[in-house]
C-alpha cells in the first residue's frame, strides 16, 4: 500500500502543488519578479550592470564570486535550491501539460552585456495548474545551462513568465547544431553586438511558438534565477526535446557571448519530476 500510494500520479500532482504554493508564497519570488522587472527597465536606457554591482561569467567577477559582490546576492552561494542543474534520476510524474498561448510580438531585442534578450508585447501567456503566468522575455546561453543526464547541449533559451502574486516560471528550450532556424533569423540579423537599450523594429514580428519544441514532455523542479542575485523559488520547466539552430547560427551567437552559462548547482533534498 505505501509503494502504490508513493508511486502514484495522484501522489505526484499533489507534490507538483505543494511546490507551486511553496514558490507562489515565498517572499524572494516577489523580490526576484522585482529583478526582472528593474532589469528590464534598466535595458531600455543602459546596458545591463550599470548602477549596480558589476558580475560576469570568469575571473575575479565569475559564479564562485556572486555571492561577495552584493549583499542581496548571497543567496547565490548561500542556496539549496540554486539553478541550473543536471536533469538526471527524475520522478515519473504526471504534472500535467504545460498549457502556452503565445502570440506575435514586435521584435525588442536588447543586448545587457550578458545575453541576447527578447522583450515581448503583452497577451502571451502559460498555464501551470491553472495559474495563468505572463510571458515577459525570453534569452539566451551558450552553451546550455542545465544539462540533460551529464550532456550541456550548444545553447539554451530561457522563456521567463510572472504571475499576479509575483511568482516567476522559466521555460527551458534546448538548442541543438542541425538545420538553420527561420524562428531564430530575425532575431539575429538585428540583434546588436554592443550592449546597450531596446532596439525595437516595429516592421518585423516573430512568434515565440516557433522557438518551442514539437514534444512538450519536461523536466520540473523548483529553482533559482542563474544570474545575480540568484533569487530562489522559481518553478522551472525544462524540455526534454531540443530544437535546432545552425552551426552558422550558433557560431554568431557564440562570437558575442562565447561563455554565458553558469555551472551545474547540486540537487540537494529537491524533488525533479519527469512528465509522462
Amino acid at each position: 500500500m505505501e509503494s502504490k500510494s508513493q508511486n502514484s500520479p495522484f501522489s505526484r500532482r499533489s507534490v507538483l502543488k505543494y511546490m507551486a504554493s511553496a514558490a507562489a508564497t515565498c517572499p524572494t519570488c516577489l523580490s526576484a519578479a522585482s529583478a526582472f522587472a528593474s532589469e528590464q527597465k534598466a535595458a531600455a536606457v543602459a546596458p545591463m550592470g550599470h548602477g549596480a554591482a558589476h558580475w560576469s561569467y570568469g575571473g575575479d567577477t565569475g559564479p564562485e564570486h556572486w555571492g561577495d559582490l552584493n549583499a542581496g546576492n548571497k543567496v547565490c552561494s548561500m542556496g539549496f535550491q540554486q539553478s541550473p542543474i543536471d536533469l538526471r534520476a527524475a520522478i515519473p510524474a504526471s504534472p500535467g501539460r504545460i498549457a502556452v498561448n503565445y502570440k506575435p510580438t514586435t521584435l525588442r531585442v536588447v543586448n545587457n552585456g550578458h545575453t541576447i534578450q527578447c522583450n515581448t508585447d503583452p497577451g502571451s501567456t502559460m498555464n501551470l495548474d491553472g495559474d495563468t503566468f505572463r510571458l515577459l522575455q525570453f534569452h539566451f546561453h551558450h552553451p546550455s545551462e542545465h544539462a540533460l543526464d551529464g550532456r550541456r547541449f550548444d545553447m539554451e533559451c530561457h522563456f521567463v513568465h510572472v504571475n499576479d502574486a509575483g511568482t516567476l516560471a522559466v521555460l527551458g528550450v534546448f538548442i541543438e547544431p542541425g538545420g538553420e532556424n527561420n524562428a531564430l533569423a530575425p532575431i539575429w540579423h538585428h540583434m546588436p553586438h554592443k550592449a546597450g537599450g531596446e532596439k525595437k523594429v516595429s516592421s518585423v514580428h516573430i512568434d515565440p511558438n516557433r522557438l518551442l519544441p514539437a514534444n512538450r514532455q519536461y523536466f520540473r523542479y523548483l529553482g533559482s534565477l542563474t544570474t545575480p542575485p540568484c533569487s530562489e523559488k522559481v518553478i522551472w520547466s525544462v524540455f526534454s526535446q531540443p530544437i535546432q539552430a545552425s552551426t552558422a547560427q550558433v557560431g554568431i551567437f557564440a562570437g558575442l557571448f562565447d561563455m554565458n552559462a553558469r555551472p551545474l548547482q547540486g540537487l540537494h533534498r529537491r524533488l525533479l519530476l519527469k512528465s509522462g
